[in-house]
């Protein structure tokens, strides 16, 4: 394995569970959490992800995530989730390391798929 698919494996864990030691095995303490490119203020610190995290999800969330490229700081990850009866969303995000493997920025680029009409 690599250190990004490490890394995705722990935040498919940490997302499931919503248990707190897992989001705090994949989040640097000091970690900024971006849900659009262009947010006004991300979530900053692992207390604030933790707790964010906390939210439930719509649905029971599927997923096919997987490792598009990645060097000794950055990752891209790409994909699809499903909230059944909820919505669809296409992914990349940026995961930005830190030294011990944990993230310490993480950017979320997600669109929701056209229909079939549009």
């Amino acid at each position: 394995m690599t250190k990004a698919s490490d890394w995705l494996n722990g935040y498919i864990t940490a997302w499931t569970s919503k248990d707190p030691a897992a989001v705090r095995a994949i989040f640097a303490d000091d970690a900024e959490y971006w849900f659009r490119p262009d947010d006004d203020e991300p979530v900053i610190g692992i207390d604030a992800i933790v707790e964010m995290w906390r939210d439930p999800e719509p649905s029971d969330p599927r997923h096919d995530l997987r490792v598009l490229i990645e060097n000794e700081d950055l990752a891209i990850i790409t994909g699809t989730v499903e909230y059944p009866g909820h919505e669809s969303y296409s992914n990349m995000w940026e995961v930005w390391f830190a030294p011990d493997g944990r993230a310490k920025r993480f950017v979320e680029w997600f669109m929701t798929p056209r229909s079939r009409d549009d």
